[in-house]
């Protein structure tokens, strides 16, 4: 506040004059720091002209006194950045939420003394200092854009023209004037800062007042989107994609899912850079499943398809099996005896999309027929297994109907049973209200 502040001297034998800075120092250094500066000797003198700045006193203000329960919140989204090179992109980067205490009002008095070896320095640094506080001098603290206290003043509220007595009685001492300054500041406490999260769902329920019974649960996501998950194999390791689908991607009726239009491509960032920084690899979707539970695993940004996101389903998170795992879906019509009717070993299952054999028929398939000569009967979507002498069905398509889990050990994928079909585990759509983003 009263830095970089100069007197003049006057001419030299050129005509030309000088300036020199006037340092400013805190006023109240501790004893050892004192000695030191003076060569731990009691001839130093001290070098004039110089500004001593130190405090006189801290009372509590209570005419700024507000609601000191008050705690205000603000939403903070930072500019992305790069923590290689140093420097801020132009997407955007983390949001956070900081929420403020409010601060004690305290009033601080500061005293400066203007020391001086004549009455000409004295003059010049009055002049250049008392004409910036008319009536007061803005101060800021700090640049910081949460800090709700960096912005103050300092208001001039006494003067001492100097130290001296007259008659000085031959000796000459250093000019000491003295200016009185208060400042409203604010004592805070910490800041709590959050990171945002996304409203991923809104929970509304429905109760009758007078009957206080519930008259059920409606759950909508933010924006109404939809996904569409998707799994294939690669080198009989299974892969999981997920596409951005918009409400009117989905053509539903009696929601029974009628059409789904994959043409449409929504790409991704469009939605994520609402919400915050996007971490590849890291930010995790979650997604509602029948039973109650949720699959929940990682996404990246896919390489080539800006409308697809590769996911990682934690494994720990995926459905349970209920049944024992199969060792291929075959059809039973066309299969292949050489490669699985050969010898099968005892325990082969297999999952068939075809029905086989008829109790009516006396004659059943020679290829299923067992070596005790037990024919095999079996509808669609049946599971069937070897039990060493012949085939028999141990999943009747028919009659089960609650949900079922099983594994394609072939290919790794899991399939539930479901409304009487088999379908991928956790493919499909899962509508507003059923998936989950957490950046």
């Amino acid at each position: 506040m009263v830095s970089n502040f100069y007197v003049e001297f006057g001419a030299d034998a050129n005509g030309v004059t000088s300036l020199q800075r006037v340092p400013v120092m805190y006023g109240d250094p501790s004893r050892q720091a004192a000695q030191i500066l003076r060569n731990n000797s009691e001839n130093t003198l001290n070098t004039v002209p110089a500004m001593a700045v130190y405090i006189t006193a801290l009372s509590y203000d209570q005419t700024r006194l507000r609601d000191p329960s008050l705690v205000q919140s603000m939403q903070i989204r930072q500019r992305e950045f790069d923590p290689v090179t140093g420097t801020y992109g132009e997407n955007q980067g983390e949001a956070y939420t900081v929420e403020r205490l409010m601060p004690s009002p305290y009033k601080l008095t500061l005293k400066m003394d203007i020391w001086t070896s004549n009455t000409e320095q004295k003059l010049q640094l009055i002049e250049q200092l008392s004409a910036l506080f008319n009536p007061a001098l803005e101060v800021q603290s700090t640049d910081n854009y949460i800090d709700w206290t960096s912005l103050s003043y300092a208001i001039m509220t006494e003067m001492t023209w100097t130290s001296r007595n007259i008659p000085t009685s031959g000796e000459e001492p250093i000019d000491i004037s003295s200016m009185t300054f208060e400042l409203p500041i604010w004592l805070s406490t910490s800041v709590k800062v959050k990171k945002m999260g996304v409203i991923q769902t809104v929970i509304t329920n429905f109760q009758d007042l007078q009957s206080l019974q519930s008259l059920g649960q409606q759950i909508v996501s933010v924006l109404n989107y939809g996904v569409l998950m998707t799994s294939g194999t690669n080198s009989f390791t299974p892969y999981y994609t997920l596409k951005l689908l918009k409400p009117q991607d989905i053509v539903t009726n009696n929601d029974i899912e009628l059409d789904v239009n994959t043409t449409v491509k929504n790409a991704w960032s469009n939605l994520l850079d609402e919400y915050g920084k996007f971490i590849s690899g890291s930010s995790q979707i979650r997604l509602s499943q029948p039973n109650g539970s949720e699959i929940i695993g990682t996404v990246a940004t896919h390489p080539t398809d800006p409308g697809l996101l590769l996911y990682t389903p934690f494994p720990d998170t995926l459905p349970a099996n209920t049944l024992p795992p199969i060792n291929a879906i075959i059809d039973p019509h066309t299969v292949d005896v050489n490669s699985y009717l050969a010898s099968p070993n005892t325990g082969t299952q297999y999952l068939i999309i075809n029905s086989i054999g008829s109790f009516s028929n006396s004659q059943g398939a020679v290829g299923w027929r067992g070596h005790d000569g037990q024919d095999l009967v079996a509808n669609e979507n049946d599971i069937i297994r070897y039990n060493g002498t012949h085939w028999s069905v141990i999943f009747d398509s028919q009659t089960v109907n609650v949900l079922n889990y099983v594994t394609n050990l072939t290919t790794g994928i899991q399939y539930k049973w479901q409304n009487n079909s088999w379908t991928k585990s956790y493919d499909g759509v899962y509508r507003a209200g059923e998936w989950m983003l957490s950046i």
